[in-house]
């Protein structure tokens, strides 16, 4: 299945502009495909509001996210693929969602090791399952 990151990210995003709030994202600002103001990164992480007012030319796909908007009065498109994005919250509550990292959702099927169980009844299980107990329930007319 592909994932379900750029449907909840564009759901959170309508969201909390619905409900009048800043729309703001946590990107991953180590990702090779991010184009962003390297001059705001911390931690390897970078903050950005993507409220209507804050940016022009706002554009989400499946595969990446990219505006236009101005740091430090210095204009610049910028470009985020969908999975580096790691959050989005509404900066009034903090109401939104941390995404996990694509690599923990992917599992390699040689690491799966997959034991037989064995499905019998012991002897004495299978002789009470063959005695038929009486419903409890009667007819009533």
């Amino acid at each position: 299945m592909t994932s379900n990151r750029p449907y909840l990210l564009r759901a959170f995003y309508d969201w909390i502009i619905d409900n009048q709030c800043t729309p703001h994202l946590v990107v991953n600002a180590e990702h090779p495909s991010v184009v962003i103001p390297t001059q705001f990164v911390q931690d390897g992480q970078i903050v950005l509001n993507v409220s209507p007012t804050a940016v022009a030319q706002f554009n989400m796909d499946n595969n990446e996210l990219s505006f236009n908007a101005r740091f430090s009065g210095q204009p610049m498109r910028v470009s985020v693929p969908i999975n580096a994005v790691l959050a989005i919250y509404a900066r009034e509550n903090g109401e939104g969602t941390v995404f996990t990292s694509e690599e923990d959702e992917l599992f390699e099927s040689d690491d799966v090791e997959i034991q037989e169980i064995d499905t019998s009844l012991p002897s004495n299980q299978e002789e009470s399952k063959s005695k038929k107990k009486g419903s409890h329930l009667r007819v009533i007319k």
